[in-house]
């Protein structure tokens, strides 16, 4: 078995399948992914704040939102 390979022992959890991940595989934070490729499963971090990094940059300008307001020196309170 290779060293980033660990056999765990499955268990249930009331209605629910679980399983102990050991230490040295242990997740960041208290929220995570899964997914199943196949007969895999796939269980990944949630990073927080890293969204706006995974998007595709947008192609068009943003629309100019000052162009109909009077200049600020006009404006009185």
């Amino acid at each position: 078995m290779a060293t980033d390979e660990r056999r765990v022992r499955l268990f249930r959890n009331g209605r629910n399948q679980a399983l102990r991940i050991p230490r040295e595989f242990e997740l960041e934070g208290d929220e995570a992914i899964i997914r199943k490729e196949g007969d895999r499963l796939i269980v990944e971090p949630v990073r927080k704040g890293r969204l706006l990094a995974t998007l595709a940059p947008l192609e068009e300008p943003f629309p100019d939102i000052d162009e109909d307001l009077p200049p600020l020196d006009d404006v009185t309170l």
